[in-house]
């Protein structure tokens, strides 16, 4: 037994080290990876296009590469927890496609990146207040509400993007609400991030914070009731912080697919258990996950393509096996 606890622990440092060295490898890479070409040499002796480029485009898409990639890997263990879930994502309740309408009323009411943005981000938001209130009819405080409640917002979200695609106009507004589904991080400047990665970063020292409690969530309900739990309202302080945390990210990214799934579920094959070490773990696989896929995004055409179809070249196929598998249950 303490053979085996010992070779767990090692095989557990070994993924860090080896993730986190891979995460930064990617994230230097996808500072000089690009059509413009970015020399180290002429940036460090102040040529302003090579600084211009560098720190308005390229240092903040890498940033939000490192983070978002991050925070959906957080966030996508924290759902798998307290859902007790291995299939569970911040989709369950409606983030992503409340996100996708809210990107949509930007593109065919308002002009620019900016506001595109910020609607993003309000439609995510009242999609999940949507699903959390209609979650608090059920007192129970059954974790099958919450998902039920996200499936029913969901479709509505879905119904209210279609009306605004029959509205927009085919040659120009269409197009742009169509690649932001399919997620990139072209758009990504330095006007943009900084209320986003604040808000994101506050969120996930609090998931954090909480990590306990999300790890008592992963119990049997009675456990955690004879362990002082409130489970509901626990539940849905989790639910809160990591869906804002999501929101933050595929607000200016748009759709990413899988990664929120693919990471966690990772981490968790290495340490084989929900500690503290596995939650990082899977944000450091997110990470390596995003940069990666924006890497090659950028690179491996003439035209740069969505990231979702690098993501998803990964995480279909894994969702595939775990549906086969029938490994449902954490």
């Amino acid at each position: 037994m303490k053979h085996s606890t010992v070779s767990v622990t090692t095989k557990t440092n070994i993924a860090f080290i080896s993730g986190a060295a891979v995460m930064l490898a990617l994230f230097f890479l996808s500072l000089f990876v690009g059509k413009y070409p970015l020399v180290l040499s002429r940036i460090l002796a102040g040529d302003s296009m090579q600084v211009k480029v560098f720190l308005t485009l390229r240092l903040s898409r890498a940033v939000v590469g490192l983070i978002g990639g991050f925070a959906l890997g957080i966030a996508g263990f924290v759902y798998q927890t307290i859902f007790h879930n291995a299939l569970a994502s911040p989709d369950i309740i409606g983030v992503s496609s409340g996100a996708s309408a809210g990107a949509a009323a930007g593109i065919l009411f308002f002009q620019g990146a900016t506001m595109i943005t910020v609607c993003a981000f309000g439609g995510a938001i009242i999609a999940v207040v949507f699903a959390l209130l209609l979650s608090t009819l059920d007192k129970s405080g059954r974790k099958s509400t919450v998902i039920l409640a996200g499936i029913a917002v969901h479709s509505l979200a879905q119904t209210v993007l279609m009306c605004f695609k029959l509205v927009a106009d085919p040659e120009k507004q269409l197009a742009s609400i169509e690649y932001w589904i399919m997620g990139s991080l072209n758009g990504i400047n330095s006007h943009i991030i900084g209320g986003n990665i604040a808000v994101c970063l506050v969120c996930l020292v609090a998931l954090f914070v909480l990590h306990r409690q999300s790890i008592l969530l992963a119990t049997e309900e009675t456990e955690a009731k004879m362990l002082g739990v409130n489970i509901f309202r626990m539940r849905l302080l989790l639910l809160i912080f990591s869906t804002i945390t999501v929101s933050c990210i595929v607000s200016m990214t748009g759709l990413i697919s899988f990664i929120g799934l693919l990471a966690p579920h990772s981490a968790r094959k290495i340490t084989g258990n929900n500690h503290l070490s596995t939650m990082i773990l899977g944000g450091i696989v997110g990470s390596c996950l995003l940069l990666g896929a924006d890497i090659l995004a950028r690179s491996v055409a003439a035209t740069e393509l969505p990231v979702s179809i690098f993501t998803s070249i990964l995480g279909a196929p894994f969702l595939i096996i775990l549906i086969f598998r029938g490994r449902q249950k954490l």
